[in-house]
């Protein structure tokens, strides 16, 4: 039914009932008069001379007449004379009077566009593709007032929001385009003519302070492939040749050694190392090192170490600078419909301060892997699809591990993920800070992902902090240690990786459906499995090698001509027992880690994820 006439846009109102609910929209006039011919307002057209007009109070006969108005008659003539009268016209109702003044209002507007358009056309190349998208933005930018940051203002340590607004396209029924702006506030918000030594400024910089005061620091750069995560942290891009000097790694060096010469620095006689490794596909590689792999585990205090990371000892700038060269050159990139050299790992360059051999502070700065990458989990290739679930599955940690910390949550799901695993005591020391760079790309066919890239920052800075604590100096996170500490038994005596997934699954429904979740949850048992296989396997091949140094001594026993036959078939039975049990044990782990591959697959093949929606 229609419920309403709107003027301003010449339309109507509709409502309707389905499936139990009262739906509604808007027509306009001009699609219900081309559905409803028998609707639409008659042409004004004059009727013909042999056509008689309607009657009139005296029932004269017309036999001719001139048209001044529909059905007015301002000269009439008859058989018996001539006279001149006026016949009264017929009545309009008040439903076809608001149509004629909405159909006139509809020309004069249609007549003003057109020559806005032509005004344009003269004005602009109208071969750019979505020309009128432009001029929207453009209008709707200058009607803004605000001044960009400059060198000049003061870095605050309060909280301070600015606005980020995203042009999204949208278009009517009737195929009008329009923009639908949407806006986010953060703490700072840059254009994309702000320099890395800007974004450093107000980002990483106050940061530095924190590891000489013994505490943990991170930065993190996130957001879609090509967005500028790699330019932002790594440096400046010339073609294909990056310059190390203009990135925010370097930038944090040079001040690192910068701050190491002040007086009451200097004399903590601190050491510098730094170290370069990415995570791909849940394993971690270092990228000083020829990519060799490494294990991350649990050490008896349930401090997570990165066994085999190679620490650099660096002097000066020149040294971090070499090193992140070395990295770069090194790191796992592919193709994605974003970006033809699409970083698909997480990089985590280290500044990392000692003091006699002993950890004083560390400043952890990380360029994440491409976001929409997390997408690709239902790939028909095996390997992309590992790319995206670890991706896809590490945000999600990232996102948690943070909130969980600033709303004082009892557990916190570091295990989840290998990135938020290795990153764990940057997360939960006494005095530690941590940043997120959220960089977004101004084209219209990165519209989706930007907006998935601010969600995600506007939930990660959505934490809260107790007054009562703040006023009593008492770091908010502190006690969430202490509680970590007395749950970490319980947690480790099932199985932790997916005890956590499973928590990280149900804090973020909206993001991740049933089935994403048992696709998740096969590749974390799979890589599980993996490890076990690999470890086991490297074991046998170890006491392979003292096998063949048994037999071979069997071997030489046996050449002598008085040898002792009984001996060497004992000695041989008992290595050939060892060997089939070993072996039998491997066998029957490989066949669990093929089904576990099998179930992978099938799992994949099931995953209906959903889509992010704002919050």
């Amino acid at each position: 039914m229609v419920t309403s006439l709107n003027e301003d846009n010449e339309s109507v109102t509709v409502e309707w009932i389905e499936n139990g609910d009262t739906k509604g929209k808007e027509i306009d006039l001009e699609s219900i008069f081309a559905l409803n011919a028998d609707l639409a307002p008659e042409e004004e057209m004059a009727p013909s001379p042999d056509t008689p007009p309607p009657p009139t109070p005296s029932s004269v006969k017309i036999n001719k007449i001139a048209k001044v108005g529909p059905w007015h008659l301002n000269e009439k003539r008859t058989a018996w004379g001539e006279w001149h009268e006026s016949i009264p016209a017929r009545r309009k109702s008040n439903c076809v009077k608001e149509v004629e003044k909405l159909q006139e209002k509809r020309e004069r507007r249609r007549i003003q566009q057109q020559e806005l358009r032509e005004k344009r056309a003269q004005e602009v190349d109208t071969t750019i593709p979505n020309y009128e998208i432009m001029y929207m933005i453009r209008d709707f930018r200058a009607s803004l007032d605000y001044r960009p940051l400059t060198t000049a203002d003061l870095v605050s340590g309060r909280l301070c929001l600015y606005v980020v607004m995203v042009h999204e396209p949208k278009q009517k029924v009737d195929l009008t385009r329009f923009l639908e702006n949407q806006t986010f506030r953060f703490d700072y918000t840059f254009d994309d003519s702000t320099t890395n030594e800007m974004v450093y400024r107000f980002t990483a910089r106050p940061l530095v302070e924190t590891i000489f005061e013994r505490g943990m620091a991170t930065c993190f750069a996130y957001g879609q492939t090509g967005s500028g995560k790699t330019h932002t942290m790594g440096g400046d891009f010339s073609g294909k040749n990056q310059d190390c000097a203009k990135g925010v790694y370097a930038l944090a060096a040079r001040d690192v050694f910068v701050m190491l010469k002040k007086p009451n620095h200097k004399k903590l006689d601190l050491q510098v190392y730094a170290t370069f490794f990415e995570i791909y596909s849940g394993k971690v590689f270092d990228l000083l090192n020829h990519k060799t792999k490494l294990r991350v585990l649990e050490d008896g205090k349930q401090q997570v170490q990165v066994v085999g990371l190679q620490e650099k000892d660096v002097k000066c700038t020149e040294d971090v600078l070499k090193l992140i060269e070395i990295g770069n050159s090194c790191r796992t990139s592919g193709q994605t419909s974003a970006n033809a050299h699409s970083s698909r790992s997480h990089a985590v360059f280290q500044i990392i301060l000692r003091r006699k051999g002993k950890m004083h502070g560390k400043f952890s700065l990380i360029d994440l892997a491409g976001n929409e990458r997390g997408a690709d989990t239902s790939s028909a290739d095996r390997q992309t699809r590992l790319e995206g679930a670890e991706i896809n599955k590490s945000l999600l940690a990232l996102k948690e591990c943070i909130r969980a910390l600033g709303l004082n949550k009892p557990h916190t799901p570091f295990r989840a993920s290998k990135l938020t695993q290795v990153l764990r005591d940057s997360f939960i020391g006494e005095n530690s800070r941590t940043c997120m760079i959220a960089t977004i790309s101004p084209g219209m066919t990165s519209c989706e992902n930007t907006l998935n890239t601010l969600r995600y920052a506007n939930r990660v800075k959505e934490l809260t902090v107790d007054a009562n604590q703040v006023m009593e100096g008492v770091r908010p996170n502190i006690h969430v240690v202490n509680q970590m500490e007395l749950l970490d038994e319980d947690w480790l005596s099932s199985s932790p990786q997916r005890d956590d997934l499973k928590l990280l699954c149900e804090q973020n429904g909206e993001e991740m459906s049933p089935q994403l979740y048992t696709f998740h949850e096969a590749v974390s048992q799979m890589g599980e499995m993996e490890e076990q296989v690999l470890e086991d396997h490297r074991a046998v091949f170890q006491e392979s090698i003292r096998w063949l140094e048994d037999e071979k001594v069997l071997l030489e026993m046996t050449e002598e001509v008085d040898y002792d036959v009984d001996t060497y078939a004992t000695q041989l039975e008992q290595i050939l027992d060892q060997k089939i049990d070993i072996l039998t044990e491997l066998r029957d782990k490989v066949k669990s880690f093929r089904s576990a591959l099998q179930d992978e697959e099938q799992a994949s093949k099931q995953i209906n994820p959903k889509r992010p929606r704002a919050v």
